[in-house]
Parts: structure tokens; sequence; C-alpha cells
């Protein structure tokens, strides 16, 4: 299983997103595969099963894998509205269509919604949203550009001051399948350092397939390293750190540079605890991608576990 920190840094870390590119599997199959996944011994990674809300009356059809003892955990995803208008249309209908799936499927529960936020958001909106979610318990995250992350996690900030019993969470892109589609090292730091400053839960989408950073022929660009990603956001919020050690770490291509062991894990110089890295993924909390053999697999390669 690894030593303790980097079990605590990847716990429940790794959200199956295996409808999406690249590997965009039908339903049925990134179904199955996930029921795979919550029985290897390496399920201690695994998070929730992406699904879009458009894809619950057919995902229902296909529970029978899953079980109290292997139960599906849901992240839902809402769609992409053009305006305020029709994201609140469309974030009511969501609503709606989780509880009804919760009350219909007893072998899953839908722990998170993921929604992007149209480009007309504001503090009105987000208030709005406060008012759609009502009581609910469920973790929210909001998708934004990465050129957007600033003003976008001041809002979202403004709004959890006013509503401290449950804080919306911040969503970033972090990829794709295409090298236009990675933000560069600088806009994950200002996105993670926005959120960690203002003790805003942030996940991430997309492009993290590999522990470390490196250059992937295809996308012919760098893709980001999700040790690199979550560890620079641990360490950032443990050591205050400004915006220049957080892109070192986010650049950093030598795996050499990570150690974990039982009690700490550390790049170069730094360290921290692992039961400080337990309490720091209160805020850095996941990725998503549409393999987990990819992540399982170079794990392996770095003899981590």
């Amino acid at each position: 299983m690894g030593p303790a920190s980097l079990r605590a840094l990847l716990a429940h870390s790794i959200d199956y997103a295996g409808l999406f590119p690249p590997a965009n599997l039908a339903l049925e199959p990134a179904l199955r595969n996930h029921s795979q996944y919550v029985r290897v011994p390496e399920s201690w990674m695994l998070g929730a099963f992406i699904l879009p809300i458009a894809e619950f009356d057919a995902a229902g059809r296909h529970l029978s894998d899953f079980d109290g003892e292997y139960p599906l955990r849901i992240s839902a995803l809402g769609p992409r509205p053009d305006s305020a208008e029709a994201f609140l249309k469309s974030l009511s209908a969501s609503i709606d269509a989780i509880a009804t799936f919760e009350t219909r499927f007893e072998a899953a529960s839908i722990e998170q919604l993921e929604m992007p936020l149209p480009a007309d958001v504001n503090a009105d909106l987000l208030k709005a949203i406060r008012q759609r979610l009502g009581h609910s318990d469920l973790k929210t995250f909001w998708e934004a550009k990465a050129d957007a992350a600033e003003p976008i996690t001041e809002l979202l900030s403004e709004n959890n001051a006013a509503n401290a019993d449950r804080k919306l969470g911040f969503k970033l892109r972090t990829g794709g399948v295409t090298a236009e589609a990675f933000p560069s090292s600088a806009q994950i730091a200002i996105a993670l350092m926005a959120a960690g400053t203002r003790g805003m839960p942030i996940k991430f989408t997309a492009g993290l397939h590999h522990p470390v950073r490196l250059f992937h022929d295809s996308v012919q660009t760098r893709m980001h390293g999700f040790l690199n990603v979550l560890g620079a956001g641990v360490l950032a919020l443990e050591h205050d750190w400004r915006q220049n050690e957080v892109v070192q770490m986010l650049d950093d291509e030598d795996a050499d540079s990570l150690s974990f062991t039982e009690d700490f894990f550390a790049w170069r110089d730094w360290r921290i605890s692992t039961e400080a890295i337990v309490a720091r993924r209160e805020l850095v909390t996941s990725f998503g991608s549409c393999s987990f053999d990819e992540p399982r697999d170079d794990l392996r390669a770095l003899k981590l576990f």
C-alpha cells in the first residue's frame, strides 16, 4: 500500500472519469471498470465515479455489481449552460434529479456535485445557488477557466464567509486532449493559492494521468503530475508558500525530488507530516482521471508501492 504519507496524500484522490476523453468509454464498461476498482488492493486511492446527471437513468440499469459492501460513490456532473438564467434552471433540475436517484438506488450514493459556472457569474448568482441547495450536505465544486480563478475564488470566498456551515468549492481544469487545454504552472499556482488562502476546497479535472510532470507525445506538451499538484497544494498550505515556490514544485520533473515515509512527505527540503497531510487534504481534495490504471502503474514503476 505504500508508506503512510503516500496513503494520506492519495487517499480517495482519483475520481474515475472513464466516460470522458481520452478514454471515452460507454457507460456500461465504465461502470464495470469501477466495480472492479472498488475491489482491488489499491481501492484506497479511488474516489467517486464521475457521472453526468443526464446519464442517471441509464446508470440505474447497470448497478448490479455494486452493493452495501462495495457501493457506487458518485460525483454528479451538471450541464454547462451559457447564461445565469439557464444555469439556475439546470441547477434546480440537477438537484431534483439527485434526490430522485438517491431514493431509487440503495447501492449508490451521490457525494458531490460538479458544475461549470456561466461567464456572467456574480455574487447574486452564488446566493441563488445557496438557495437552490437548501440544507443539503452535498459537497459542491464550481468550475471556471484557469485565468478566472482569482476573481471566481474571491466571489466564492465571500459567499462562504456568510455561510460558514458549508463551503462552496472550486474546480480547475488541468489538461485535456490538446496542448492548448493545459494551463501553465503559474495558472495552477494562482488557483491553488487563491483557494488555499481563502480556506476553500479545490478539486482538479483532466490531464493528471501521471504522478510526476513529463512531456507526453499524445498531447505534444508537458502534462502536470498529480503528485506535483496535490503535493504543492498541501505544502503551500502548511508552509504559507508564495507563488514562486508553488510553480517550482509544479515544474519539477524529477521523481527523486519527492520522498515518502511513514511520518512525512517531502519535496526537496520541504516537509509535511502525515498527520498534517490528512488535515490539509480537507481543502486539496481530488482529481478526475479517465484512467485508474495509468496512475497505479506509474506509481508502481516509481516503486512507491
